[in-house]
């Protein structure tokens, strides 16, 4: 079931996100809950019969490095609130380690959103979002031609995109290459009947290096809570300036509203931000207002799980 939200809602930083937040300003302490973050999503996601260390075992002994020449632009020069660390990895996404985990931890940390849900938690919660733009997109899905996939990390969200826009070319943009490259693996091991409808794009969401109004669709799945503000802005201006008039940008991600998060145990808290450097500034953003700023229309945004939300909106152009 999906629930609208008011967009003017401005979520607030509270008292225990503060309190965590000066436990983690303590080094230690902060090196700490990252290894209990990662140490809990394994033991999670093996519990649940989903076998993390082979499954990254086995990804690790592919021919990787000759993935990662194919989508790697060697020129691209990082921004410097990504080379920080993300989800407990020193290096952040610039890593196998990270890379080959992605997936893996995908089905832990969504396994507990919907009861009962476990290891198929992930594709519900991929559905919902899809569910969403199904009735928020007033394009027939047989008429987005062109999708940008923002973000896409290991090309799970490509993929769902793929099969819920079945006449659509894919562009699947990202900062790693080592994520890049998995989706690359994964394309011709896993769809290679959609292999000529993807093209991977290493690059930043805010300076793509793509033509203007080029698609029809820009989706952001579970990417703005790992931004600062700063980006979190520059990337809503690419945005609008590479969907046409007319098309649709949509972001999938945590509900900062979400009573979820407000009621979260402080230890649970201090695992999560732990492994989310910029999650306070993401909380705090105004969606709404800041979609308005970047040209769009002024979006909807909608439950569509106990803890996550989606935004859609029109890009408005003369």
């Amino acid at each position: 079931m999906t629930t609208a939200i008011k967009p003017n809602s401005k979520p607030t930083i509270g008292l225990a996100s503060k309190l965590v937040n000066s436990i983690l300003a303590i080094g230690p302490l902060a090196s700490l809950a990252k290894h209990q973050a990662r140490k809990m999503m394994i033991e999670r996601a093996e519990g649940m019969g989903v076998p993390w260390r082979k499954i990254v075992a086995e990804l690790q002994a592919e021919d990787l490095d000759t993935e990662l020449v194919q989508v790697q632009n060697s020129n691209l020069k990082y921004p410097k609130y990504y080379l920080t660390s993300f989800h407990a990895y020193e290096s952040g996404n610039l890593s196998w380690e990270a890379a080959t985990e992605v997936e893996v931890a995908a089905y832990a940390v969504h396994s507990r959103i919907w009861k009962g849900a476990n290891a198929q938690g992930d594709a519900m919660l991929r559905q919902s979002y899809h569910d969403v733009l199904n009735q928020q997109i007033a394009i027939q899905p047989d008429q987005i031609h062109n999708i940008l996939d923002v973000g896409c990390s290991v090309g799970m969200s490509t993929f769902a995109l793929a099969q819920a826009y079945p006449e659509a070319k894919i562009t699947g943009l990202d900062l790693s290459p080592y994520f890049l490259a998995i989706a690359n693996y994964q394309t011709r091991h896993k769809h290679p009947e959609w292999r000529d409808r993807f093209t991977w794009q290493h690059a930043a969401a805010e300076a793509t290096g793509l033509a203007d109004n080029s698609f029809d669709l820009a989706s952001i799945f579970l990417v703005y809570h790992e931004l600062p503000k700063t980006a979190a802005r520059e990337i809503l201006k690419e945005m609008h300036r590479v969907v046409r008039p007319g098309g649709y940008l949509t972001i999938m991600d945590m509900n900062p509203n979400s009573e979820i998060y407000a009621k979260m145990p402080p230890y649970i808290l201090t695992l999560l931000k732990s492994t989310e450097p910029y999650l306070d500034q993401y909380f705090s953003l105004d969606m709404a207002h800041e979609f308005e700023a970047a040209g769009f229309e002024r979006p909807t945004i909608t439950c569509n799980s106990p803890r996550h939300r989606t935004i859609v909106a029109r890009s408005l152009k003369q």
